[in-house]
């Protein structure tokens, strides 16, 4: 992707639908037309976490490899759900850029002697508005083929390239090749998300100086990022600084110094003290906000980012904030976010939010928050979403209990 001036507003690819089938307690869920920011929520147990550990398997699978990933989450034993037959499936449709074909990559995964095999993995569009869709990449089990072209079609010629091991994924692998631009595009795509697990402690850390573009997935290079933010884009750092200026009121300025040592310091200035804080001994809720401003403000952002549970060390008025930055975040990247928080949700639109709960089976289910009975008249007479949550107006039970599907007609439970 080429790189934009910061006049320019880059649309990321955007995914619009999710399904998965026997990944956990994710037995069989789609979630549908997803927004440029979804929110999923629910109470603890209720799937968020997992779902969100959908995507981060995704990437880790492209950026390591399955294997890696596979045994990470315990293999089959652990990652299949319980007493479910059939392989680990996940689907997404997506758009490389706004009006383009609509895009489906599946994949499906099975274990044999105890080692993760790609059962299926395909990629398919409808390019033109007429006539059915075309598979342009299709394997098994390391044995396939596909179309190559920038624009693939039934009537191009289609390359079988058989795979090293039955493991590997074929559009990590021919998305290495100029000859398929298009699984390319998904590779690069994929590789480039940001599923955060984003930590105060880690961001405390000393790390060797040297100035560093982006984020780790768990903030532990903050000060890596602000030090080359202070060098290379010091007009995003200010406009960091004024935001969070506006949502941690008396922060001056952050600043990453390095040490003798060859390490890092990062302090905190308040503006009615002289000298700075360490960063070590800043609140959490300081440290987790400004990692999160400096991942939402990146220059050149990832094109999907996932937060999960950003109340967690915040001051709960600072959550409406956050989602504002995440919501204007959400023009240049695409975001999913898991929360309980009413807070949070206060800033949302029903469209924006999916509703999670575990069912009789301990099966998670899924609606949009928008298709709830009631919830869009109330909404319409000026109710707010996290009220309407925790009074128990969304029909999947007490906001404090991990089951109970939605009652009829809208009623709480």
């Amino acid at each position: 992707m080429s790189r934009t001036t910061s006049h320019q507003v880059r649309t990321p690819p955007r995914i619009e639908y999710l399904k998965v089938q026997n990944f956990r307690a994710l037995r069989n869920v789609e979630i549908g037309k997803l927004t440029p920011m979804t929110v999923l929520l629910g109470p603890n147990g209720s799937g968020k976490s997992t779902v969100f550990n959908v995507f981060a398997f995704l990437a880790e699978c492209f950026e390591s490899g399955l294997r890696r990933a596979w045994d990470r989450r315990g293999q089959a034993r652990e990652l299949k759900t319980r007493d479910a037959e059939g392989a680990v499936t996940i689907e997404i449709k997506y758009r490389e850029r706004p009006k383009a074909p609509l895009i489906t990559y599946h994949l499906s995964i099975d274990e044999s002697a105890g080692a993760p095999v790609v059962v299926r993995e395909w990629l398919r569009w409808k390019r033109k508005g007429y006539g059915a869709p075309f598979r342009f990449l299709e394997y098994h089990r390391g044995q396939g083929q596909a179309t190559s072209g920038e624009a693939p079609d039934a009537e191009d010629e289609r390359i079988g390239t058989p795979l090293k091991s039955p493991d590997l994924l074929a559009v990590n692998a021919l998305g290495q090749f100029q000859d398929h631009p298009r699984v390319a595009a998904l590779r690069d795509f994929i590789m480039g998300w940001h599923v955060s697990y984003l930590s105060a402690d880690s961001a405390r850390r000393q790390p060797e100086a040297g100035p560093q573009e982006r984020l780790s997935t768990s903030g532990d290079n903050l000060a890596n990022v602000i030090q080359y933010l202070s060098e290379r884009r010091p007009e995003r750092l200010d406009h960091i600084f004024e935001t969070l200026r506006r949502r941690v009121p008396r922060i001056e300025r952050v600043l990453a110094d390095a040490m003798p040592d060859g390490r890092l310091l990062l302090q905190i200035k308040d503006a009615p003290f002289s000298h700075p804080v360490l960063g070590r001994f800043a609140s959490d809720g300081t440290l987790k906000m400004l990692a999160y401003l400096v991942l939402l403000h990146d220059p050149e952002p990832p094109p999907f980012i996932g937060i999960e549970e950003p109340e967690n060390f915040l001051y709960p008025r600072l959550l409406h904030e956050l989602a504002e930055e995440c919501a204007a975040a959400s023009e240049r990247t695409q975001l999913l976010v898991t929360t309980h928080s009413p807070f949070f949700l206060n800033a949302l639109k029903p469209e924006q939010v999916r509703v999670l709960w575990r069912d009789e089976k301990g099966h998670t289910q899924a609606r949009r928050a928008a298709d709830l009975d009631g919830v869009p008249g109330f909404m319409k007479a000026g109710a707010l979403l996290g009220d309407l949550w925790m009074e128990g107006f969304f029909g999947v039970g007490d906001p404090l209990t991990r089951h109970g599907g939605p009652a009829p007609g809208g009623e709480r439970r």
